[in-house]
């Protein structure tokens, strides 16, 4: 793999109303962020409530994937706790030929770097041929990671251990890694970060700031005028009064009642809340 450089969704998944997984149309939704400026997209990630979802429609989901001539724009996200389950479904995963994958460390029990480094170490050793892109979301796992953590995996792990989103802290404003990917996960840190040797951003919000985000990274790229990331910047404040799947599928669904479909215990933003976000939006000229 690559280095991964440039805009990243964090993609949604698509249900029917019985809140079974709607293959063909998360694959489209995906494909569709792809086609609107996005290099990349991740899949089965927090955005698209991977640890909700069953392993069976995950599976089903890969095999369908691994069919698209964007095969190789796509990141995995496995969302499983289960060190066992992780590496079975990397190793499908890789025997479709999808190989790049996005992993947070396990949620619920405390524990530190070394039994961090300890659990990769496992799945490396398992699943040789995979490129991780390591997850930091204190948020969610409980854990965040250390500098010198994210050091010692990569110089153990050279050719596995290729980047890192940073969805919790400043981290990568202090993470000085020679070609590894550095990928903050809010577009309000995008042309900072881009300025300081960043490769880009992974991001939920791309579901629907995916023109805006391209526009500010090939504009930053050019040495152009930055004309859309005040904008870009506003969107993002506006949804992150919220929770953000919520308010994703909420805005989506204005236009297609099939991103009403939601699993539980997430729900759609209620009345008061899809108003104020639908008039804020607005006042950006964004709808």
């Amino acid at each position: 793999m690559n280095k991964i450089r440039g805009i990243y969704a964090a993609s949604l998944s698509i249900l029917d109303e019985n809140l079974s997984l709607n293959i063909d149309k998360t694959i489209q939704h995906a494909e569709n962020l792809i086609s609107q400026g996005c290099h990349g997209v991740v899949v089965f990630g927090s955005t698209g409530q991977a640890q909700l979802i069953s392993v069976s429609e995950k599976i089903s989901l890969l095999n369908k994937l691994s069919q698209s001539k964007n095969k190789d724009n796509f990141l995995i996200g496995t969302g499983f706790n289960s060190l066992i389950e992780t590496i079975n479904f990397m190793k499908i995963s890789c025997s479709l030929n999808l190989k790049n994958f996005l992993i947070m460390p396990p949620a619920y029990y405390k524990y530190g770097d070394s039994e961090v480094i300890y659990f990769y170490s496992k799945i490396i050793d398992a699943v040789p041929e995979a490129k991780i892109v390591l997850y930091n979301f204190e948020k969610l796992s409980g854990y965040k990671f250390s500098i010198k953590c994210i050091e010692e995996l990569v110089k153990k792990f050279p050719n596995q251990v290729v980047g890192v989103k940073d969805s919790s802290y400043n981290l990568y404003k202090n993470l000085k890694i020679e070609n590894f990917s550095i990928l903050p996960g809010s577009e309000l840190k995008l042309l900072e970060s881009l300025k300081i040797g960043c490769t880009g951003i992974i991001t939920a919000t791309c579901n629907v700031t995916a023109k805006l985000a391209r526009n500010v990274y090939d504009d930053f790229c050019e040495n152009k005028t930055q004309t859309y990331n005040e904008k870009l910047c506003n969107v993002r404040k506006v949804f992150d009064q919220f929770n953000l799947i919520s308010g994703l599928h909420t805005f989506l669904a204005k236009k297609n009642k099939i991103y009403e479909n939601i699993l539980p215990p997430i729900s759609l933003l209620d009345e008061k809340d899809k108003k104020k976000m639908l008039e804020d939006l607005k006042k950006l000229d964004f709808n």
